[in-house]
């Protein structure tokens, strides 16, 4: 299983700010209240969460990440540090 990156929001434009932002780039999405991604190097995933906790106050969006098959964690600013950490242990490169 991949890891997944899942973002949701209420309001139907946060999402595509984010990402917009994030990326650099003008992002289209069809559902504008949730966003998936899978990746195949989980060490990307520190710089969407940095970048997600970093801006969190400027989006009303919620995190979720996916590391185990049926698990998901909720990203907070109090958990942000300790996943960070926890996948360049479990993913050393």
């Amino acid at each position: 299983m991949k890891p997944i990156v899942s973002l949701y929001s209420m309001d139907n434009t946060q999402i595509e700010k984010f990402l917009n932002s994030f990326f650099e780039n003008n992002i289209n999405i069809e559902n504008k209240l949730e966003w998936q991604k899978y990746y195949d190097n989980p060490i990307e995933i520190a710089s969407i969460i940095g970048v997600f906790i970093d801006n969190n106050d400027k989006f009303k969006i919620n995190m979720w990440i996916s590391l185990d098959e049926g698990i998901f964690i909720n990203v907070t600013e109090f958990n942000a540090d300790k996943i960070i950490r926890y996948l360049y242990e479990r993913y050393p490169s």
